[in-house]
């Protein structure tokens, strides 16, 4: 990956940072929690389609001393605004480059929700938009950030030489039985980008990746359903000593935790996206809980991480090539297992 160069320090430890959202759902008020738990961000502007829902969004956060005091329903007035500093975008899959690209090109600092684009041509032309405009991009992948995600990268060296790992993140889908009335949720359309691996098998790719970076090879399979996204999957990556297999579903429910697995010992993962409930057992040995304190709003670090990057103006930073590296093995992953998103057509 071509490195970036960062951009001059943006001067905001004594300042708040001014935050615009895109998007009006359950993720988004949860990450305007978190990043008003930061102090350092502030919910300052709200688009959605209709003022009325952006303004309905915006007035919850009034009783907290956090008064949005601007809302729009044209996004390119949103980016031309000078009010804001930075936007969460928490759109529809099938939206995030678009919309990314627009407020990127405005010169405004983006966290942009997982997955960042539908394929890796996308991830690629978004990178090179941030680098070209010298601002932020962030993906926001929570797990990379967590406290826990650190111990595991700590106790890795305890197990000796890695083996098996298995990343296993199976959810019935609350948006499935609408599916199977036959109605179309955008959680199972193909045309806003969406399905399992897109969803929560995202979480345990992603998390391989930014553990052991880019594998050997990958193979995939995958039960796809009449919509034409895949409704579970099982992914295999190569990283030489050890393979990785992801489990991943939207229709079924999964009850056992996470493992990695190595000559001198076993680390537990109770659920993957938030690395909850991290234990160690060496060979032989005791279990060991190495669980950190972590925040009951997980989405505080990557917010964190997000003001960090900002203050220091690093246009550079580690998470780009994560994101790189999982968009390409997303769009490979699909390609194995016959998903075809509109954006793989254009």
């Amino acid at each position: 990956m071509t490195t970036l160069m960062a951009a001059a320090p943006f001067a905001l430890e004594s300042l708040m940072i001014r935050l615009a959202v895109v998007g009006t759902n359950w993720i988004t008020q949860r990450f305007v929690d978190a990043a008003h738990e930061t102090g350092r961000i502030k919910l300052t502007a709200v688009y959605s389609r209709t003022l009325q829902k952006a303004e309905a969004f915006g007035s919850q956060y009034s009783q907290f001393g956090a008064q949005v005091a601007h809302y729009f329903d044209s996004l390119e007035a949103l980016a031309q605004s000078d009010l804001i500093d930075a936007v969460y975008i928490a759109s529809p899959n099938s939206l995030h480059v678009q919309q990314t690209v627009l407020f990127l090109n405005h010169q405004k600092h983006v966290i942009c929700e997982k997955p960042l684009a539908s394929n890796v041509r996308e991830a690629q032309a978004v990178l090179d938009c941030a680098r070209k405009n010298q601002v932020v991009l962030l993906e926001a992948f929570m797990g990379a950030h967590l406290p826990n995600f650190l111990a595991i990268q700590q106790t890795l060296p305890r197990l000796g030489r890695l083996r098996k790992v298995f990343f296993n993140y199976c959810q019935y889908s609350s948006r499935y039985a609408a599916y199977l009335e036959g109605k179309n949720p955008n959680t199972f359309n193909p045309a806003f980008s969406n399905g399992s691996i897109m969803d929560i098998g995202y979480y345990c790719l992603a998390t391989a990746v930014a553990l052991w970076g880019e594998p050997k090879s990958v193979f995939a399979t995958a039960n796809l359903l009449e919509s034409g996204v895949d409704g579970h999957g099982t992914v295999c990556l190569d990283y030489g000593d050890f393979d990785a297999v992801l489990v991943h579903s939207k229709v079924s429910d999964s009850l056992i935790p996470s493992e990695i697995q190595g000559e001198e010992g076993t680390l537990t993962i109770g659920k993957i996206s938030q690395c909850l409930d991290v234990k160690f057992t060496p060979r032989g040995g005791a279990e060991q809980a190495i669980n950190q304190a972590q925040c009951s709003n997980t989405m505080r670090y990557e917010a964190e991480s997000f003001a960090d990057l900002i203050a220091a103006g690093q246009v550079a930073h580690r998470g780009l090539e994560t994101s790189l590296i999982v968009a390409k093995l997303l769009t490979e992953i699909r390609r194995q297992t016959g998903v075809i998103f509109p954006a793989d057509l254009n």
